[in-house]
């Protein structure tokens, strides 16, 4: 018989990370484990990555939820859990671990065994001036040839001229910038911001205006000289046909995925084949989750051998990570197969 049984787990940052909604020294998650009666001592392990003031699933009702999950695991799924996507992604993770032996392999492949690496964005959280300078010389120094910006956070012709700065010192052949703005452009004002980052050769901009403001963003993606990426937009959209009815109407020029906010790796999935049909590229980010957590997605998104930088630079951000074999080394990660997974005690329910 399938048993499971769940862990509130506290990441803390090394240091505090500022967008702009909010300024986080923490980081709440909860870990799903599944074993079989039968063999108690091998167990798949997911994380269920809840995402405060962010997720769809951020309600009072989320634990009794993960309880429920956990007293019958083999009865949900898709369906069940569309609207609790960050415990579907957790319960995909731990169930295809389990298949695999329990191992912390999820999506076996290239990656997993050591053999491949992934090209990831160096990313520069928003801070002061000297603050977002400095992090990009650490960045530019460890080797990055792609690296976003979290912009809003400080006045924007600030912004803007240390952006100009970094361009005249890196032309586009050495640096790709990205830009994400998570949310934090009027809709009144974004265009013209926009216009003036253009004039930098910006590769995207991420989430202009805040989610939810449909017409205005199709008129963004329509008018805007650079190319428009969607990100909170996605949370909460489930069904495949509003997934097309979204993608076809506002037309953006990419989209960005985070399984555990997007419906887990079956409804990142959906995403990626409707963009297909409707020309609309996309790249993978993680929404701050441990080493657990960025494993999986890491494993998965392998799976596509991605040819542009994904978003999974994150797992260096905690003091109290999980150990584990992922590793970042300059501009890419990796899986080194000679390193074992260290659990800490954890108090499951």
């Amino acid at each position: 018989m399938l048993r499971a049984n769940y862990a509130r787990y506290i990441l803390e940052f090394k240091s505090p990370a500022r967008t702009s909604r909010e300024v986080m020294s923490q980081k709440e998650t909860f870990f799903i484990k599944v074993w079989d009666d039968d063999s108690p001592e091998v167990f798949g392990l997911g994380e269920c990555a809840l995402f405060r003031g962010l997720s769809c699933d951020d309600r009072s009702d989320y634990e009794a939820k993960l309880r429920a999950v956990c007293e019958s695991p083999d009865l949900f799924g898709k369906e069940e859990l569309s609207d609790f996507p960050s415990i579907l992604f957790g319960l995909e993770t731990a169930m295809l671990d389990l298949r695999n032996g329990g191992h912390r392999i999820v999506f076996p492949g290239n990656w997993s065994a050591g053999l491949s690496e992934i090209q990831i964005n160096g990313l520069v959280w928003m801070g002061s001036i000297e603050e977002m300078s400095c992090r990009l010389a650490e960045k530019t120094a460890a080797g990055f040839r792609c690296v976003k910006f979290k912009v809003g956070g400080a006045d924007f012709d600030q912004e803007l001229a240390l952006l100009e700065r970094i361009r005249a010192e890196y032309s586009p052949d050495l640096l790709e910038i990205r830009i994400d703005a998570n949310g934090a452009f009027s809709a009144d004002e974004a265009l013209g911001k926009i216009e003036r980052l253009s004039k930098l050769e910006i590769h995207s901009i991420e989430q202009p205006i805040r989610q939810g403001q449909i017409e205005r963003m199709r008129e963004i993606c329509r008018c805007s000289p650079i190319p428009v990426a969607l990100d909170e937009e996605l949370i909460g959209i489930n069904d495949p046909e509003e997934k097309y009815k979204l993608l076809s109407a506002v037309k953006p020029a990419y989209i960005i995925l985070k399984p555990a906010l997007c419906g887990g790796f079956s409804g990142a999935s959906e995403w990626i084949s409707v963009g297909e049909l409707l020309d609309v590229g996309w790249w993978v980010t993680s929404a701050l989750e441990s080493n657990v957590g960025l494993n999986a997605i890491a494993q998965w998104v392998s799976g596509y051998s991605p040819a542009m930088p994904q978003g999974l630079g994150t797992g260096q951000l905690y003091v109290n990570n999980i150990a584990s074999p992922v590793f970042q080394t300059g501009e890419v990660l990796k899986y080194d197969i000679n390193k074992h997974w260290i659990i800490p005690e954890l108090s499951w329910q």
